[in-house]
């Protein structure tokens, strides 16, 4: 049995180079082992979820190239945050009074984001997507979570949109970005903000997307199932930074709603990833043993890193990039074992 391949990557602003780097390596992990030749990561996973920044990082693993292949490898994707990182995240002095820390209005202009989505996805829509994805974000105006899904984008144009503007939706993170304002390939306006506000980690999201798809005739490969349940699925999901802000009785216990603005965001957003980690491993648990092993969740540490999602400096940037190189050395003994399912299930 060819088991279906998922790859989930949680939100945390510039924190995305962690799971930016364990992906890189996991590639060339699996490069080395593949019989058919280098790939890139986005043709070796059968689908793909991603909120916020972890959205960014599927829509462009996803990016189809001339022949219908992942058009960016993994360090290509890692590189818009190493070498874009600062520039995505810099305001002046007079903006950072103005915006009040993000009281009065959002921290950071959208300009050079959405620049720079431009320049990576172009014109490329949703359901060219090479594989299946998720990218969950939240309309304000209908109160309701969105999926966008290449799926979805595929059977109706109101579902069709710029893949560069599903990115710019799911990280469109409150008090850090505007909301986004884009339009559907239909012509339907939608408000949105970031998704990380209820699908911080999108993994349960993805399971339950991948319980309907009929990959066999999506991926166009007989042998892989269809509506697959918890045991013919191989999940891989990843963790922004395990080292979280405490925030103390003492200081918390008069806070009022400045105080708790960003603590509350902070506490939402990983709560939610804790959550859903635990429904599948319990899900997973239920399987054989056999089929147990084939859930990963991989966190990473953030060692010197600052854990605020915002800190783009190239000092930050650094620290970053080594935490993840670190969590890769301590854990190339599992990320080999997954390299190797991988293929298995090729």
């Amino acid at each position: 049995m060819k088991k279906i391949r998922i790859l989930s990557i949680d939100g945390g602003g510039i924190r995305g180079i962690l799971p930016g780097t364990i992906i890189s390596y996991l590639e060339t992990a699996i490069n080395k082992i593949d019989p058919k030749g280098p790939r890139k990561i986005g043709d070796y996973f059968d689908m793909i979820a991603g909120t916020s920044t972890g959205g960014i990082l599927s829509c462009l693993y996803l990016m189809p190239d001339e022949n219908g292949k992942a058009k960016y490898a993994a360090k290509d994707a890692l590189n818009l945050y190493l070498n874009q990182g600062e520039s995505i995240f810099k305001r002046t002095l007079l903006e950072k009074i103005s915006s009040g820390g993000g009281v009065f209005h959002s921290k950071f202009h959208s300009t050079t984001l959405e620049k720079l989505l431009r320049e990576y996805c172009g014109e490329t829509n949703l359901s060219d997507l090479i594989k299946p994805s998720l990218i969950p974000a939240y309309e304000m105006t209908d109160r309701k979570a969105v999926f966008f899904t290449s799926s979805d984008a595929g059977e109706d144009p109101i579902y069709n949109f710029k893949v560069r503007d599903v990115a710019r939706a799911t990280a469109a993170a409150p008090t850090y970005f505007e909301p986004a304002h884009i339009t559907s390939l239909s012509g339907q306006i939608w408000s949105l903000i970031d998704g990380g506000v209820f699908a911080n980690n999108p993994t349960l999201c993805a399971f339950a997307e991948a319980r309907k798809t009929p990959f066999s005739t999506v991926l166009r490969e007989s042998g892989k199932p269809d509506a697959p349940s918890a045991r013919e699925m191989l999940i891989v999901t990843i963790g922004t930074g395990s080292v979280k802000k405490p925030y103390h009785y003492q200081h918390m216990r008069y806070a009022g709603e400045i105080g708790w603005l960003e603590p509350v965001i902070d506490i939402l957003m990983s709560g939610n990833s804790e959550t859903v980690d635990y429904q599948l491993r319990q899900i997973f648990l239920s399987l054989d043993a056999a089929d147990q092993g084939d859930y990963y969740r991989l966190e990473p540490g953030l060692k010197e890193a600052c854990s605020e999602m915002d800190i783009a400096t190239p000092e930050n940037i650094s620290n970053l990039y080594q935490a993840g190189l670190t969590y890769v050395t301590d854990h190339a003994g599992t990320l080999n074992e997954i390299a190797r399912k991988i293929i298995q299930h090729d």
